[in-house]
């Protein structure tokens, strides 16, 4: 069944709507009112590495095309416009640069000889083989995860034994800050986990060597609230568990929770703009049903189904930290088309943090 708008051109409607069922006629379909998360999308991290790679792929353009290692930020949109428009290839192995230098060669193009590494971080095993492969690197890891990761090696070196709070045993993030020290690590299921994970160790029964020398560090982009839980229960269990002064948990991943929570009591529907594999704004999607109990994902307008407007009339909409402002301001002017008198409220602060830009450093002699 389709179901059109008062506002549409259609030679069908003139004189009025025709016969449609009640559900799906304007005045019980249209929104009117848009509340845009605030702050939402690029955080300073995302914008750093972005740049990063951007500057890189111009900088070093006569020497070749560019390659990252894993994605440079956790959305389907920005990689697909850094490889369309910049030349720039990812690669999940940096023993998949062979394949790509011959490809490149067929096509009369060159690999440069650098390798930018992704916001989330990569082990020191990965920094290794760079280095013995003679690649010169480009580290566009966010701050707040390289701070996790000198904590790593810090409490690693000091004797404590690592509980890492996390999602995934398979996210970029996790597998780089255990990296630091793999042998003193384990990682835990934060509460409230809706990923299936049997690498992850439950809070609730996760055994160390010693109870009286264990910490616990966090990835960067979990539940706020999942996070202080998981914490509360370890500490319980292990009363001597250190906790850093500082949490892990960075502030846009608070911020944009905290958006979410004020804008959820009078919205009847939240669309929250991320790819899947973005943890952060999965953890976005899951407190937006939890709070206002419809929420739908998607990656930009074209996912937007009308069936899900037929019964709302105040929508809200935010978006990862990876996500690009663009791909919701195409939501508002979907809105807008719809309802020309569409009243957009945006309230909250935008963060003013900046992260300075990576330098590339040349391999070093083994």
């Amino acid at each position: 069944m389709t179901c059109y708008l008062a506002t549409q051109v259609d030679s069908k409607f003139v004189g009025g709507l025709r016969d449609t069922p009640a559900a799906c006629r304007y005045d019980e379909r249209m929104i009117e009112k848009l509340y845009l998360a605030k702050p939402r999308g690029f955080c300073a991290g995302v914008v750093m590495a972005i740049e990063a790679v951007e500057d890189a792929a111009t900088e070093l353009s006569h020497e070749g095309d560019l390659a990252v290692y894993h994605a440079i930020v956790h959305n389907n949109t920005v990689v697909e416009r850094l490889e369309d428009t910049r030349n720039v290839h990812f690669v999940e192995a940096l023993s998949e640069l062979d394949g790509l230098r011959k490809r490149a060669a067929q096509d009369k193009r060159q690999l440069a000889d650098t390798v930018v590494f992704s916001a989330h971080g990569v082990s020191p095993a990965v920094r290794q083989e760079a280095n013995r492969l003679g690649l010169a690197t480009i580290d566009a890891t966010c701050p707040l995860v390289t701070k996790v990761h000198t904590e790593a090696k810090k409490y690693a070196k000091e004797g404590y034994h690592i509980l890492l709070i996390g999602d995934s045993t398979k996210h970029q993030e996790v597998i780089g800050t255990r990296g630091e020290a793999p042998e003193a690590t384990t990682v835990v299921s934060v509460i409230g986990n809706r990923k299936h994970d049997p690498e992850l160790a439950d809070p609730h029964t996760v055994t160390v060597p010693n109870a009286e020398k264990v910490v616990v560090l966090t990835q960067t982009t979990l539940s706020v609230d999942d996070t202080m839980k998981t914490i509360a229960i370890l500490k319980e269990r292990f009363p001597k568990l250190v906790i850093p002064p500082r949490d892990d948990l960075c502030y846009a991943t608070k911020n944009r929770q905290d958006a979410v929570r004020n804008i959820a009591p009078h919205v009847d529907m939240f669309l929250v703009v991320t790819s899947d594999y973005s943890s952060n704004g999965m953890r976005l999607l899951e407190l937006a049903e939890d709070l206002c109990g419809n929420a739908k994902r998607v990656e930009s307008v074209d996912d937007i189904d009308e069936s899900w407007l037929e019964h709302a009339t105040n929508v809200g909409v935010t978006s990862a930290a990876s996500t690009p402002d663009d791909l919701v301001q195409a939501i508002v002017n979907f809105f807008k088309t719809r309802n020309p008198k569409l009243n957009v409220v945006e309230e909250g602060e935008w963060e003013d943090i900046t992260f300075r830009k990576p330098k590339r450093i040349p391999a070093t002699a083994s």
